[in-house]
């Protein structure tokens, strides 16, 4: 995998709305953590346009994400919010240039959709906070970030869970929203996981529809050949009447039971105010043992 350059004091951070509809105000705290790191806005033709829930029409939003992608002087794209619609262009999108002059794409979330696309272009991206709601991001989750865009070191250590499982392992990191990754499969945007470390995080879904997409991950082979599984939030997660049985967190683990690999639950990253920055594409070492879980991102490969 290439790593995009990194960002430097000046640059300029292009913000569009791929996905569900923002209004300029709630993008203040984002504007001004960019301003504080020396980088410049500039604020896509989707902040605040709207239809339905959309931040503009299929047609503005995969031009806006073109613009930003094509045009030189946008050194980085930090998408706006998630929710929903980013797979509703990504097959209008033309990165021909952006394999040429390639820059950080940033997001998490229906930004998975971006993320698994570019991947198979060969280029690494960043699992993070958005503009959006950043406020009530902790100072932590904001610094990786910052660190992951200028090109710091990270590195996690992570608490023991319940259901963790011990090993070791080094692969690339991969991954994303499970909701995504399962409407992504059999599709051009979905993702080889062989040999892999898969990162997987969700919210607000019903617990018997985990288990349905995690059954078809499986199905589809997603889980057989990794190298490491490391799941973050599983964040408020709903049963029916008649209750399933497991936590969220209990049907990732049986999905991957009868595998060898070693797993972390509980990993500060995806639908938590304590969102860590994560580098897909990135070669990591990643060790899970009685006192918890460590995970080193390499040095990247640079383009």
């Amino acid at each position: 995998m290439l790593t995009p350059p990194f960002l430097k004091a000046g640059d300029k951070v292009g913000i569009v709305c791929t996905a569900r509809k923002i209004d300029r105000d709630e993008l203040d705290e984002g504007i001004a953590m960019l301003k504080s790191c020396d980088l410049v806005p500039v604020l896509g033709k989707t902040i605040g346009a709207a239809d339905d829930q959309f931040g503009g029409d299929d047609k503005l939003r995969a031009a806006d994400l073109q613009d930003m992608l094509d045009n030189e002087e946008i050194r980085a794209v930090w998408c706006a919010r998630g929710g929903y619609g980013t797979v509703r262009i990504i097959d209008w999108i033309n990165f021909y240039k952006f394999v040429k002059y390639p820059k950080w794409i940033i997001g998490y979330s229906d930004i998975t959709v971006l993320h698994s696309q570019i991947h198979k272009l060969g280029f690494e991206t960043i699992h993070a906070v958005m503009p959006v709601g950043i406020s009530k991001n902790t100072a932590l989750a904001k610094q990786t970030l910052e660190n992951a865009w200028f090109g710091r070191p990270l590195h996690y250590t992570v608490p023991a869970s319940p259901l963790n499982r011990m090993g070791e392992a080094r692969a690339q990191l991969v991954g994303g929203n499970i909701s995504i990754l399962y409407s992504l499969c059999g599709s051009s945007s979905s993702i080889d996981t062989d040999n892999k470390i898969l990162f997987l995080e969700d919210l607000d879904e019903y617990l018997y529809h985990v288990d349905r997409m995690m059954v078809n991950l499986k199905r589809n082979g997603m889980l057989r050949n990794l190298k490491g599984l490391i799941v973050g939030g599983l964040t408020k997660m709903h049963d029916n009447s008649v209750p399933f049985g497991k936590t969220a967190e209990e049907i990732v683990f049986d999905a991957v039971s009868e595998y060898e690999y070693p797993v972390c639950f509980d990993f500060p990253a995806g639908h938590l105010d304590d969102n860590r920055a994560l580098i897909f594409g990135r070669d990591i070492s990643f060790v899970v043992n009685e006192r918890g879980a460590k995970v080193y991102f390499e040095e990247p490969e640079m383009q």
